[in-house]
């Protein structure tokens, strides 16, 4: 599981617009403290539980940074991301200060239509929701299905599922780890892979630190990081996660790294601060020879937290 982190409460809320008729939607309800990192432009429903986004993706961005002229594809799983918060506040009337709880995650991206341009990329998100649970009249859980299309064009496919629990009901399940001062307790930083290794250019963006055994690694988790530590929290971020099984996989698989256009995830606790987090990587026997897939999972005290299947590119000549 992972917590979609609230941020503090806007005044007042946003009508449902074209989403071509505004900037960007308030950084708040797609819980995000800088604006720079807001990717989605606005909203219309289109029935009771369907519905149109916009999203502009910038032609470059400090951490989702293209690789061969093309768009990193995390930025599309960052763009969906964002759309589960803004539409459980505006749509399904959740209040701030409720936790959401990404529990499953999965997307398919269309390499083809991932080019960096001449001009930021428009992107549509068309929503389908399913399975929406209330308790005690409140918003509670829902299946998010997600067709995105670039200038009309398929971009790709994502499916979320989450739930929606009141600060009561989060304080329970937190326990002693609710507050985002548990960060202070964080095991010492570890230090960084080379980044060649894990298609990354800075070490300040790798997410793994090396061990003495083949396919693991630790989870480096540096809260000073401005982008996957945007604002405090109380656990290792879902991105970081979906991050650290990127490059998991792009250790495993070699130096000649393709592109990840799929992940499929599983959440299934919090990871802590306070101790080891061990990602695992699995090359999966191949039915494809254009595609490559690896198996990732993140343990903590001998129990899994998280776990993806990740799909890749075989090489830089199929990106």
């Amino acid at each position: 599981m992972h917590d979609l982190v609230q941020q503090a409460p806007v005044l007042s809320s946003i009508p449902s617009t074209p989403h071509g008729l505004t900037t960007c939607v308030p950084r708040q309800y797609v819980h995000k403290a800088a604006m720079a990192e807001v990717l989605l432009t606005g909203w219309e429903r289109v029935a009771d539980d369907t519905f149109t986004i916009g999203a502009q993706w910038p032609r470059t961005h400090s951490f989702y940074t293209p690789v061969d002229g093309r768009y990193d594809p995390l930025l599309f799983a960052e763009t969906v991301r964002q759309t589960i918060p803004l539409l459980s506040h505006l749509a399904y009337d959740t209040p701030f200060g409720h936790h959401l709880i990404w529990d499953h995650f999965r997307y398919e991206l269309d390499p083809a239509a991932t080019a960096v341009a001449a001009t930021p990329a428009e992107i549509e998100l068309r929503i389908t929701c399913s399975d929406v649970k209330r308790r005690q009249g409140r918003f509670s859980a829902l299946v998010m299905d997600v067709t995105a299309l670039r200038d009309g064009a398929p971009l790709g496919t994502a499916r979320a599922r989450f739930t929606s629990h009141a600060p009561a009901v989060y304080r329970r399940l937190r326990g002693e780890y609710g507050d985002p001062s548990v960060v202070s307790r964080a095991v010492p930083l570890a230090p960084p892979l080379a980044p060649v290794r894990v298609g990354r250019d800075r070490f300040h963006d790798v997410v793994l630190s090396p061990t003495d055994a083949d396919g693991v690694w630790q989870l480096r988790v540096d809260p000073s990081h401005p982008v996957l530590f945007d604002h405090p929290v109380d656990h290792a971020p879902g991105m970081l996660l979906l991050e650290a099984a990127r490059q998991a996989a792009l250790a495993a698989t070699g130096p000649d790294h393709g592109a990840v256009l799929g992940l499929e995830t599983l959440f299934s606790q919090y990871v802590e601060f306070d101790s080891p987090c061990w990602i695992e990587a699995t090359v999966l026997p191949q039915d494809d020879g254009a595609l490559t897939r690896t198996r990732v999972t993140a343990r903590q005290n001998d129990r899994e937290a998280f776990s993806a299947v990740v799909t890749s590119t075989a090489g830089r000549s199929g990106v």
